[in-house]
């Protein structure tokens, strides 16, 4: 499965957003995993998958301040979500807040998982020049 695309997606205020189909359609059900991402954004697991990388996650040394923030930081938000008949899902409020969602977002496909990013933080992030090797 890859998650991979980018879609300009309305929605209300309540936050119930609706997940494109190509992305829905690489989903093992109708759960999915949503947290906080890197940059402003929020991470899409597909379930299955996300219980394989919690388990990665939870391998690092809690003796590493890092890891330790990292934990704190995707598992307190981290939400198991329900798509209803229609491919809708709604993000809790504390998501909603931490990427600036209000409205509009942008979806994006990485791989491994999806994005969902507020149009301006997408904007603000597809300015910064990305490192290349």
């Amino acid at each position: 499965m890859v998650f991979f695309g980018e879609y300009q997606i309305n929605f209300s205020g309540s936050g119930r957003l609706l997940l494109p189909k190509r992305l829905r359609e690489l989903l093992k059900g109708n759960t999915f995993i949503l947290t906080k991402g890197f940059g402003s954004c929020l991470a899409g697991y597909d379930k299955d998958d996300w219980e394989k990388r919690a388990v990665e996650l939870l391998n690092p040394s809690l003796l590493q301040p890092i890891d330790i923030e990292q934990r704190r930081s995707i598992f307190s938000a981290l939400a198991y979500l329900e798509i209803d008949d229609q491919g809708r899902f709604v993000i809790p409020k504390n998501l909603l807040n931490y990427a600036a969602l209000n409205q509009e977002a942008v979806i994006i496909g990485v791989g491994d998982h999806f994005e969902i990013w507020s149009p301006g933080n997408w904007k603000e992030y597809n300015k910064k020049p990305k490192g290349r090797n």
